[in-house]
């Protein structure tokens, strides 16, 4: 029971789940401040956007999508590396260098997080 008392105060008061889930969602909205951030365009439907028209697609996606987002990895997964609407892998595109969006996200969350 003292452990438990312990944890939560380490916790801030909040429970492991709904630190977990505070957790996954900073992890999220870096993952779109990273697109953001990062010049590349964005490549979606064949069609090119600016980083931060991209970064506003995806938290577009995940504020209507957030019950199939519960970790960054489902949120890249189920949201953010293609079109709902027509299953077209979105690609972000840096300089010369052309890489589908997930695995560019991936890359981004690995380094914060890594395995």
């Amino acid at each position: 029971m003292t452990r438990i008392l312990l944890l939560l105060l380490l916790l801030g008061g909040r429970t492991p789940a709904a630190y977990t889930q505070t957790h996954a969602e900073a992890q999220i909205q870096y993952l779109i401040r990273a697109v953001a951030e990062s010049g590349c365009e964005f490549d979606r439907n064949g069609e090119r956007y600016p980083a931060d028209k991209a970064a506003e697609h995806l938290e577009l996606k995940y504020a209507r999508g957030k019950r199939y987002a519960d970790s960054p990895e489902a949120f890249i997964e189920h949201l953010a590396s293609n079109s709902s609407w027509t299953g077209e892998p979105y690609l972000m595109i840096c300089g010369a260098e052309v890489t589908p969006a997930g695995e560019w996200l991936m890359t981004k969350l690995e380094a914060i997080a890594p395995r």
